[in-house]
């Protein structure tokens, strides 16, 4: 299948193959999608996803942990790996003419981990960091909470993990996530920049091609959290955290909802930052984001504030939120699309940013948004478009987590 310069294949194992050629640029990425993320994690093991996205690095093939790290930054390599809600990702990028050799190395990482003993205590070790420097900071704390809360179980899941259940963690339940859930049927890879696209298929067929497929594990969509919820800390700060029902990323109105969105905390212009923070100076800090997963979507809002001004910082800025329905201006919409304009050229450029698009894009929609097809929907929005959006979409039937102190009134 063909759109221009983006092509897809799909091999005989089920595994999805997107690349676009950009040959303008002297560099090439992946980014490489794999069915295994925190959703999948057993109840009382979120983390096992998180640990695994690291100990599967820690050797593969013939190769051990310092081998294998030494060989990829030989390859000059930039790379990440990660556990999102459904999936664990793998994205590098790399001059042109090194991606084939890293794509080979990535083949033992999925295919051929060893997975070694010895280094899980460390991948333990720094799961257990990470938790605590989220305990430690309420501000990253309360979204993860709130995420908990607003979304459905188990989308609602911290990829980081949880840690009270490191405990319940061992290197078996680690590997029987492995074995369960890395197949190539439901896996997507994202290739970008300058690429053969024939040759880049026939690579990826050697590498992966005999990756055998496995049956998908059915996910059921359990409850939402509490809707009103506190996290005591003792802090000279409250953390606000509040939510509201918005549209999934595949809904015709998904850019509308963005450009809603991106009126209220685009830069610092927009609205939240504008009334709550500049004209009252009620906060050190507000924003809102619009968190549109394939089959639900939130907007997610955060402030941060003083102990005194924390009740009415949270009262104003759910008159704002509400406020948006009477109406924006030109301006404001205008901004909107300028910023969003900016970060499509510098995605234009960016041979890693577009492959993780391309993947990202065949999960959330199964085909592939091209830059182009988003400029025009972004052009096309008009205020009616926004205004008319949000009164079909009024913020209200709140999630609202605070954490400090002591509680708020929530008069909404």
């Amino acid at each position: 299948m063909e759109q221009q310069n983006v092509h897809t294949h799909e091999f005989d194992n089920g595994l999805t193959l997107i690349v676009e050629q950009m040959k303008d640029v002297q560099s090439a990425a992946f980014s490489f999608m794999v069915p295994a993320g925190c959703i999948y994690d057993p109840d009382d093991k979120n983390g096992t996803a998180a640990m695994l996205a690291d100990w599967i690095t820690r050797g593969a093939g013939s190769l051990n942990s310092r081998d294998l790290f030494t060989t990829l930054d030989n390859l000059g390599l930039q790379r990440a790996e990660s556990a999102g809600a459904n999936h664990i990702t793998f994205s590098g990028a790399s001059v042109a003419d090194q991606l084939g050799e890293a794509l080979c190395i990535y083949g033992d990482i999925l295919l051929r981990p060893t997975l070694p003993e010895d280094q899980f205590e460390a991948v333990l070790l720094g799961a257990e960091q990470s938790l605590l420097a989220i305990e430690d900071e309420p501000q990253r704390r309360v979204m993860v909470e709130l995420r908990r809360r607003t979304f459905r179980a188990p989308w609602g899941r911290s990829s980081d993990g949880c840690l009270d259940h490191l405990p319940n963690i061992t290197p078996q339940s680690v590997r029987a996530h492995y074995e369960t859930h890395f197949r190539p049927n439901g896996s997507i890879i994202g290739i970008a920049g300058n690429v053969d696209v024939d040759a880049t298929i026939g690579l990826i067929s050697d590498v992966f091609g005999s990756w055998q497929t496995k049956p998908a594990t059915t996910i059921e969509p359990g409850d939402r959290g509490l809707a009103r919820d506190f996290i005591e800390f003792d802090s000279a700060q409250t953390h606000i955290g509040v939510a509201y029902d918005s549209v999934p990323f595949d809904d015709p109105d998904y850019y509308t909802a963005w450009a809603a969105t991106s009126v209220l905390s685009g830069g610092m212009s927009a609205r939240l930052f504008t009334e709550v923070r500049e004209r009252r100076g009620l906060c050190y800090s507000i924003y809102a984001s619009q968190a549109s997963m394939k089959h639900e979507g939130r907007v997610l809002c955060y402030a941060g504030t003083s102990n005194e001004r924390a009740q009415e910082t949270l009262d104003v800025t759910l008159q704002e939120l509400k406020k948006l329905g009477d109406g924006i201006e030109e301006s404001e919409l205008a901004r909107c699309k300028a910023r969003a304009k900016s970060s499509l050229v510098m995605q234009q450029e960016s041979s890693r940013g577009r492959a993780g698009s391309l993947a990202r894009n065949w999960f959330l929609l199964g085909r592939v948004r091209t830059l182009e097809e988003v400029r025009d929907r972004i052009d096309a929005l008009t205020v009616s478009d926004v205004v008319d959006f949000v009164r079909r979409h009024p913020a209200r039937d709140f999630t609202v987590l605070t954490v400090g102190p002591k509680p708020l009134n929530i008069n909404d």
